[in-house]
């Protein structure tokens, strides 16, 4: 049995910061993922991908993220039991939760925290003949590192924001990048789109609108597709590729945690905003794109605020008689549960009258 004061469902970004806002308080973390390495999506689907709305980092790549968030969180020791589900949770009579893993693993904490991003998820993939076959072949449903793609054709589908994002970022790799959407309009960032189509007016992208990939060709690996356009009359285009990559996105599912009785909205955890981000089960709080509320913001630094409100509250529930003065990191420094500490920089200002 492994026991701790706030025991984390998901190591992903949101997970991943609880720890460093848990160990300001004092408090130990253990944290549980289904995937073999802590970072969620950043480091198993896309870890080269640029994210630019990180306070303080113009652009940092996922996978980097994740690097500085294990970095962050060191000092606090955190405990990780990573490539096991979390299968049950059961409530103790002196209120502590036991959560067991896909593989027998039991864990027992006082709080629960449920920080699984979109929680399991698969690629949602076109309905094309034959697709199976060429899959790992030159058909792809997520990019994890781009320098697969150095000096080959690239097809890519779809109109949201990754398949923008990618289209953009291969346009610099790739020998040849092609972006198909079977609009004309695109459902992305406008700045993403505007630089897409500057990418297309000088040749570094072609785009295919109001077109959809209808065939995909090739023996033992793809060889090429054929792009169909949404006018019958049109003549469709036979492109030689090396690579097809449908990007429309992720289908989440919540999985097991589906059935503890948490009290559940579009395929997402309700939660108390307006006050502690917790769920419907008292000591089992949801924080990070898998909980939703009235103005719910599905980004990473929505999880770090809720993170932080959290741990406070968490704080109350493993310490109730205990009252708890919040110290700002640059005044008491961080310590360790080592004993190590990162001192506060004291810094003089003379005032110029």
């Amino acid at each position: 049995m492994i026991k701790t004061d706030i025991l984390i469902i998901g190591a992903g970004p949101t997970g991943l910061f609880t720890v460093f806002e848990a160990g300001l308080l004092k408090l130990r973390c253990h944290l549980i993922d289904a995937l073999p390495q802590p970072g969620g999506q950043c480091s198993e689907i896309y870890p080269k991908k640029p994210i630019y709305d990180i306070p303080a980092y113009p652009e940092i790549l996922a996978g980097d993220l994740v690097d500085k968030l294990m970095e962050q969180i060191q000092p606090f020791e955190p405990g990780f039991t990573l490539g096991e589900r979390a299968e049950t949770l059961e409530k103790q009579q002196d209120g502590s939760f036991i959560v067991t893993t896909n593989k027998g693993k039991q864990h027992q904490a006082p709080v629960v925290v449920i920080a699984g991003g979109l929680g399991s998820f698969e690629p949602r993939k076109p309905q094309l003949e034959h697709i199976s076959q060429f899959e790992d072949k030159g058909v792809v449903y997520m990019i994890k590192d781009p320098e697969v793609y150095r000096d080959k054709k690239v097809v890519i589908a779809g109109g949201g924001d990754s398949a923008l994002d990618w289209a953009i970022f291969l346009s610099s790799v790739a020998a040849e990048v092609s972006l198909v959407h079977r609009r004309n309009e695109f459902r992305g960032a406008l700045d993403s789109v505007e630089k897409a189509r500057e990418l297309a007016q000088i040749g570094k992208i072609t785009l295919f609108t109001e077109a959809e990939v209808s065939e995909l060709h090739g023996k033992e690996r793809l060889g090429a597709v054929v792009i169909r356009p949404n006018d019958k009359t049109v003549t469709p285009t036979y492109l030689e590729t090396d690579y097809f990559i449908p990007l429309f996105g992720l289908s989440p599912k919540l999985g097991p945690i589906g059935n503890w009785g948490l009290e559940i909205e579009k395929n997402a955890i309700k939660v108390n905003n307006a006050r502690d981000y917790q769920t419907n089960i008292p000591g089992v709080f949801a924080i990070g794109d898998v909980n939703t509320y009235e103005g719910k913001l599905k980004l990473i630094l929505s999880g770090f605020h809720e993170a932080a409100v959290m741990c406070q509250y968490a704080y109350q529930i493993i310490n109730p008689n205990k009252r708890y003065v919040m110290k700002y990191t640059t005044v008491g420094g961080i310590q360790g549960f080592d004993g190590s500490k990162k001192e506060a920089k004291k810094e003089v200002v003379q005032a110029i009258a």
